[in-house]
């Protein structure tokens, strides 16, 4: 009886140390998973760092924010960082237009609407200051441009068309036109010669006077083969109008060639009417 009480006690012995063996083993098991997991998620994040946008050169940024359109997007680029603000308002991306500016040796910085619109490469965006008003008389526009007005409403930011001039501004080009107010006396607020033209929450205003019949805010001469040769029309040209006040003249949209007014809305506010419509070929 001894020695079988013995040999119970030897085998519990080892059933005891079997199960110490196995929840050694399974806690190292655990041990070599977790470390496993903790090596994975350190992996992850180096790989995430790599991939950062912000480990991109400023080069590289500054031509990913060229893409982006001027307002909101690219100004809303600027509200993220300090080097992202500095890239975003970089003149590269921007040229501005500041009547007050007194050091021309500012980079990307102009005192009036003519000298920007001749220093800017096709595709640049200008900003036009707010506050008084800007001289735009007969200024060709070559080159596809955006032109957006620097204030919080269009009507904080305004070109003056002297009396005299044909047109305020003259397109030749693909451009868009934003947050601005363009007024005319006799002449037109903007002249739309090729390209296709945006016009995105303007405010257009032929003055009211005696002759206000001959004065009109849009004029389009695209298509008209006796004032543009073959080698500068464009099946594309066309204007385009949306959330935009035009007030005074003879009538809206003067065209002539094979463009015709099309897809016409208008809404009425309290003060005033709000267009949308299409110049295009019929």
């Amino acid at each position: 009886m001894v020695w079988r009480h013995r040999l119970s006690e030897i085998e519990t012995e080892k059933e005891k140390e079997m199960m110490e063996e196995e929840e050694e083993e399974e806690e190292e098991s655990n041990n070599f998973n977790n470390k496993q997991q903790i090596k994975r998620c350190k992996n992850k994040k180096i790989k995430s760092k790599k991939s950062s946008i912000n480990n991109l050169d400023d080069g590289c940024l500054m031509h990913i924010f060229s893409f982006l359109s001027p307002i909101p997007d690219r100004y809303n680029t600027a509200l993220v960082c300090h080097r992202w603000k500095y890239l975003a308002c970089h003149p590269r991306l921007w040229l501005r237009v500041d009547r007050s500016v007194k050091d021309l040796s500012n980079p990307g910085v102009f005192p009036n609407i003519e000298t920007a619109v001749s220093a800017a490469r096709p595709g640049d965006t200008i900003l036009i200051g707010a506050g008084g008003s800007h001289l735009a008389s007969n200024i060709q526009i070559k080159k596809p441009l955006c032109l957006i007005g620097g204030g919080e409403l269009p009507d904080e930011t305004t070109l003056i068309c002297s009396r005299g001039s044909d047109s305020a501004l003259e397109f030749l080009s693909t451009c868009k036109l934003s947050n601005l107010t363009v007024k005319a006396e006799l002449g037109c607020c903007l002249l739309h010669r090729s390209g296709r033209l945006t016009i995105d929450g303007c405010i257009l205003q032929c003055e009211t006077n005696p002759l206000d019949y001959l004065s009109c805010p849009i004029v389009s001469t695209a298509c008209a083969h006796e004032v543009l040769s073959s080698s500068i029309r464009s099946n594309s040209d066309g204007v385009s109008v949306s959330q935009t006040r035009i007030e005074g003249g003879a009538k809206a949209v003067l065209t002539s060639g094979e463009l015709a007014l099309q897809r016409v809305r208008v809404i009425c506010a309290r003060t005033s009417l709000y267009f949308w419509f299409d110049v295009d070929s019929q």
